[in-house]
């Protein structure tokens, strides 16, 4: 499998969701995003690989409008991220390591509150929606921090998609679960599946990652090493493959 430096085109005749032209991202003498290209169509499902410190993280913030590129640029659905003006943030849902969670709000009343923010109709319907969709719809009265780490990440998880974002971006969203946790998250994440949502995953867990996406990143150095369809892989060697490719990537 040869290395690539840029995304392959989208399905002809259908537009990128999420794109992104030459990004890159310095903090001083650091390069942490170097000259990234994207194109993602509806229902793509990119998960993301690489080393600690190989920027990511950087890059999802950098999708999600977080950070601001030193250079490139960022559009979604066809409107380029400009940070003179928010309307682009309603399209656009993040499951980050912080969670934005308040700890003295119940579940309930920290969905409530997000929404208010975006001045969300229909709540009564769209909090237990969301709720049982991550399969906590059992603990709406709960404080946040009576919950269990996996709880929280489930419910950070639908705080991210209570606007029904055309974009979903996930930074290492199976951190600190148990196995039984890390089997639910799964489960809520293949739902995203449904063809509307465009997805970005950042994991470092091999097994899980793959199952999940149809197009797979190596990113090291700020670069990706490799980028491509999920069927270019054989999932039982990807474990050398990707270890080959990360070598690779740091001569």
């Amino acid at each position: 499998m040869e290395a690539v430096t840029a995304s392959a085109p989208v399905t002809q005749g259908v537009e990128p969701v999420l794109s992104a032209r030459g990004l890159v991202r310095e903090y001083g003498a650091v390069v942490a995003v170097d000259g990234i290209d994207l194109d993602l169509a509806p229902g793509d499902f990119l998960t993301i690989f690489g080393p600690n410190g190989a920027g990511k993280t950087s890059l999802l913030s950098l999708l999600g409008g977080r950070l601001k590129p030193t250079r490139g640029e960022v559009v979604i659905g066809g409107q380029r991220l400009d940070f003179g003006e928010t309307s682009w943030r309603s399209r656009i849902g993040v499951l980050s390591h912080q969670g934005f969670l308040y700890a003295h709000l119940t579940v309930e009343e920290n969905l409530r509150f997000f929404g208010r923010l975006f001045d969300l109709p229909d709540l009564d319907r769209r909090i237990p929606e969301r709720l049982e969709q991550v399969g906590l719809a059992d603990r709406a009265s709960f404080l946040s921090r009576q919950l269990s780490h996996g709880m929280r990440q489930r419910l950070a998880l639908a705080r991210a998609l209570l606007h029904d974002p055309e974009v979903v971006l996930l930074d290492e969203p199976y951190t600190g679960l148990d196995p039984y946790a890390a089997s639910v998250l799964r489960n809520v994440l293949s739902s995203l599946h449904d063809g509307r949502r465009t997805v970005v995953m950042v994991t470092h867990n091999l097994t899980q990652g793959l199952e999940l996406s149809n197009r797979v990143a190596i990113q090291v150095r700020g670069a990706f090493a490799w980028e491509g369809p999920r069927e270019r892989i054989d999932a039982a060697d990807f474990e050398r493959f990707y270890h080959h490719v990360v070598e690779d990537g740091r001569e």
